[in-house]
């Protein structure tokens, strides 16, 4: 007689569940596959306009992923994470419980009955779970987000949820700085719409003690942003005016800086540096300098088809820009991601770049300088704006 297959009985039974009404959710654990920082796998039933499906909540360190699927890609993709990449997993239903446990070619799965347990609701609503719910908060109507009446606008409905999204990258973050009150410096702060949501939430909703300051050239943002703040209650918020260079922010806890173009980037990071920031987060606008060092300079020849086309070289420029900033921040003592933080349908320009400071480089100096040189050496590029600043 075959040993029964313990991932099938698993998967029949997660079916089921889902055919049937009672699913609650299913958990994987115990990662150990080639995704950076993905912490766990959370699928349940949801419905949609296109039927029934299975979401899958990705978990990472720093942000959720969603995606949903249809049955047969999900069982296919279970099949495979069961078997090779999770060492574990919990399916939960209103009737029992199943927990599957695998160690190496051995795997074991138990089921325990339970009762009184209610299913979740399978509606696919996002907004009870982002971070800011209440929409009549005076700065949400100062910033033209929300109208009189305290909803959010209907233009406005992309744009507040993507500060709910920043909000929920941001806070843990923060979170995670290990100061009491921590000082956060945004760079370039413009209207400050990041700066009103994550002082609202982490000072309101969390109960975080928290100091934000914006730092922003234009004198009539300054005087509107500290109006609101001070409308709002934000006794924390402040924003001043200046540029990034000019600003004193060796007290800050974090600097971040959203969409400062060009090299403004490499000033903000490079203040946070300065300061030995525990936190610098940028997102990077246009990447010039270094694509005007790429056309003056001379590239390795076997690029030469990557390079024809002026769309690619823009590309690869963005690339390069970034690649550096984040060895060159390793080099400096930072622990560093770079990864998508917004869906490119509000923007194109939606890499983040999270350094969180951890004392030591994590490969040997003298290698990561080394890749430094290979790569400028490759692209024809004589020096990144960055290195000017850390080593004049």
């Amino acid at each position: 007689m075959n040993p029964p297959d313990r991932i099938e009985e698993l998967l029949t039974a997660l079916r089921a569940a889902f055919a049937d009404g009672s699913l609650v959710q299913l958990k994987l654990g115990g990662y150990h596959g080639d995704e950076p920082d993905l912490k766990a796998v959370l699928v349940k039933k949801i419905s949609t306009k296109a039927g029934e499906k299975y979401s899958f909540t990705y978990r990472y360190k720093t942000r959720d992923t969603i995606k949903n699927h249809p049955e047969d890609e999900t069982l296919a993709l279970l099949r495979h994470g069961l078997a090779s990449e999770f060492r574990s997993a919990q399916l939960a239903t209103t009737g029992f419980d199943m927990m599957f446990e695998r160690n190496g070619a051995k795997i074991r799965l138990k089921r325990t009955e339970v009762a009184g347990r209610e299913a979740p609701s399978t509606e696919h609503n996002r907004t009870k779970n982002r971070p800011l719910t209440e929409t009549g908060k005076p700065w949400l109507k100062a910033l033209g987000l929300a109208g009189k009446n305290g909803a959010i606008r209907h233009d406005a409905q992309d744009k507040f949820r993507q500060i709910n999204k920043m909000v929920e990258i941001f806070a843990p973050l923060v979170g995670a700085i290990k100061v009491e009150r921590p000082l956060i410096v945004d760079m370039g702060a413009g209207k400050g719409y990041l700066d009103f949501a994550l002082y609202d939430y982490l000072a309101t909703v969390a109960k975080h003690p928290v100091r934000i300051v914006g730092v922003e050239m234009r004198d009539q943002l300054v005087a509107d942003g500290n109006a609101t703040a001070k409308a709002s209650g934000f006794e924390g918020l402040s924003f001043e005016a200046g540029t990034i260079m000019e600003f004193d922010a060796s007290k800050a806890d974090a600097v971040i800086a959203l969409h400062a173009c060009d090299t403004a980037t490499d000033d903000a990071i490079f203040k946070g540096i300065a300061a030995g920031a525990a936190l610098i987060a940028v997102a990077p606008c246009c990447h010039k300098q270094i694509r005007r060092e790429m056309e003056a300079g001379q590239a390795d020849v076997r690029l030469e088809p990557l390079l024809r086309h002026g769309i690619f070289v823009e590309r690869q420029a963005e690339m390069v820009t970034d690649t550096l900033r984040a060895l060159l921040l390793e080099l400096n003592g930072y622990r560093t991601k770079v990864f998508e933080f917004v869906s490119d349908a509000h923007t194109p320009k939606n890499n983040l770049i999270v350094a969180e400071k951890d004392g030591r480089i994590g490969r040997d100096r003298e290698a990561v300088l080394k890749q430094i040189a290979e790569i400028k050496a490759m692209f024809g590029i004589g020096e990144h704006y960055l290195e000017g600043l850390l080593c004049p």
